[in-house]
């Protein structure tokens, strides 16, 4: 295909051909074209038919080009079916029956009326009016919410909950469910509630379960269960970000034992960042209390080897890691301590999955985040054009 040819195939819709191009106005500009003679299905009987029986021309809105505003004329074929002896017109692809503009300067007006700053700047640009504005955008939004409820789970699915609020009548919260499909980066349900029946009965009529290869999830047995019996050939990893917090309440109540509810003790605010962030007088520092503290000592330097453990490269060395954190943390005679080994025990295999995906959850907790940025504003009353 020569340049040119490339460039007209990129301007026109399919099988359109350049007749001429008319200069209207200095903005505007009418496209003579013509559909190419290739045969087209009857619409009643679906036989292919290469009768023409006449041609009439049509006039189409398109999309701007350089801000030059774009008409076309298309000569388009009529042609005769010979087992319905009737007449039918052809369709051109990518304009819809009985209309008067193409599907292109649709979607384009609806992304205008989500960036412009209002409608009647739209208007202006696309010299429409505003009943075709909300026209154009109401008729994109039902179509993309069509293809959203057709679409499948998609290869790796992300799960969370967040709380929706409380429950009136009852001293209860309320949780929302997020489903996020990690390949498209986009949400693909929201449910409210996560108990079992809910969630099955929400996302059971969405398509390609069966499909689902991955789930990112939180250490919540609740949705481990679920996962497993409703993504039959999935397999689970647990968000690293939950496995590295679980020991921080074993460091908090150890430090408060020590130090007291001092919230503001500096060792706090030591202990809690990753060593190889503090400064080399910090270090010091905070060795010189751990010292005295071999209890203290062990724990945070289980929780430097949990940090360290998601630097590791290969499912084998990881195997390897994990088990000698979980022989070091059965040394302990607490309850709390032996509970938390006992966590990571159930969870090893979701955990140690993620050396074989290096996927996190991280996403869906963006997502969460911004609904609860919404809920927030929307409570307050400050809503101010914000958008999911």
């Amino acid at each position: 295909m020569k340049p040119h040819q490339q460039l007209i195939y990129g301007l026109l819709l399919p099988e359109l051909e350049f007749s001429k191009i008319q200069k209207l106005s200095q903005l505007d500009y009418l496209w003579v074209l013509q559909k190419q003679n290739l045969g087209a299905v009857c619409p009643k009987c679906a036989a292919l038919s290469h009768a023409i029986h006449d041609s009439r021309l049509v006039t189409v809105r398109d999309q701007p080009f350089r801000e030059r505003r774009i008409t076309l004329q298309i000569k388009k074929h009529r042609y005769f079916c010979k087992p319905c002896k009737l007449p039918f017109t052809e369709p051109i692809a990518g304009i819809l029956p009985r209309k008067r503009t193409t599907q292109r300067l649709r979607k384009q007006i609806k992304s205008a009326c989500l960036n412009f700053t209002d409608l009647k700047k739209v208007q202006k640009y696309y010299a429409v009016s505003s009943g075709f504005v909300y026209q154009a955008f109401y008729e994109q939004l039902d179509l993309d919410l069509r293809k959203s409820q057709s679409a499948e789970f998609g290869a790796s699915v992300g799960i969370d909950e967040h709380c929706f609020g409380r429950k009136k009548g009852v001293r209860r919260r309320e949780f929302v469910t997020m489903v996020v499909n990690h390949h498209q980066k986009k949400v693909r349900e929201i449910v409210l509630g996560k108990s079992h029946e809910t969630l099955h009965q929400n996302l059971s009529q969405i398509p390609g379960r069966e499909n689902v290869k991955i789930v990112t999830l939180d250490m919540s047995d609740s949705y481990k269960s679920f996962a497993k019996n409703f993504f039959p050939n999935a397999e689970l990893v647990a968000d690293r970000f939950h496995v590295e917090r679980l020991i921080q309440p074993l460091l908090l109540s150890h430090r408060i034992g020590i130090t007291g509810d001092k919230r503001t003790a500096s060792v706090r605010f030591l202990m809690n960042r990753k060593r190889n962030t503090l400064e080399h007088w910090e270090r010091a520092a905070l060795d010189l209390w751990l010292k005295p503290n071999p209890k203290m000592h062990e724990l945070y330097l289980i929780k430097e080897q949990i940090g360290r453990f998601y630097e590791i490269k290969g499912c084998r060395r990881a195997e390897i890691a994990f088990n000698k954190i979980l022989l070091r943390l059965a040394a302990f005679t607490e309850p709390a301590i032996k509970t938390f080994c006992r966590t990571l025990t159930r969870w090893k295999t979701e955990i140690l999955n993620f050396f074989k995906f290096r996927i996190t959850n991280a996403r869906v907790e963006g997502f969460n985040n911004r609904a609860k940025v919404v809920k927030l504003e929307l409570s307050s009353g400050e809503l101010k054009g914000l958008r999911l």
